[in-house]
């Protein structure tokens, strides 16, 4: 988050620190004295956000899933798979689009790796959640599969519109579903109350 920074600072602030598809591009074929700054921006990147919105709604999906997934992998391993999972986001992103000059900020493609993680984990749990019927909201349990599942092809059907790294979204959260088991250090199905 650039803490009210906004305009050409704000700008600067995520260019610096935000990774550049283009640059990163560019250190890998021709200007390798600049691989390890976009290195580094591989994860500074997941500290900046677009505003208090992308953070908060990253923080409350992190929150809200992470915790269970802590607790069945160790804070240790939690941490590092966290990290990979963001790397893994960021390459798939990088691989969608490696001409692009906008930055890529944000935790998303980490807590998506989350979430992926949680579904292999704790597909039966019941998650609350908000739902909007035209003009009321009711809260209720949906069990973490159908949640998850929705939310994995809401990622694919918005595939493409701008502004949002997609990509790193579908990436973290394959990454999550496919090694979890390999971070988990015991065998888990129930959610802790």
């Amino acid at each position: 988050m650039t803490f009210g920074l906004t305009g050409p600072e704000g700008q600067a602030v995520y260019r610096y620190y935000g990774l550049v598809p283009r640059e990163l591009a560019a250190s890998l074929s021709t200007r390798w004295e600049l691989i390890p700054y976009n290195v580094l921006t591989v994860f500074s990147a997941m500290f900046l956000h677009g505003g208090v919105i992308h953070l908060v709604g990253n923080m409350l999906y992190l929150w809200i899933f992470g915790n269970n997934v802590e607790d069945a992998m160790g804070h240790g391993r939690f941490i590092v798979f966290y990290f990979l999972s963001g790397i893994v986001a960021t390459v798939f992103q990088f691989l969608y689009d490696p001409s692009s000059s906008i930055p890529m900020i944000g935790a998303s493609g980490a807590v998506s790796g989350i979430l992926g993680a949680y579904l292999v984990l704790f597909p039966y749990a019941r998650v609350k959640t908000l739902l909007f019927i035209i003009i009321f909201i009711k809260i209720v349990e949906i069990p973490a599969i159908v949640l998850l599942t929705i939310w994995f092809f809401m990622q694919i059907l918005y595939l493409g519109h701008g502004g949002v790294a997609w990509y790193a979204h579908i990436g973290g959260f394959v990454f999550g579903l496919a090694t979890v088991k390999l971070f988990s250090r015991r065998s888990v199905g129930k959610v802790k109350g």
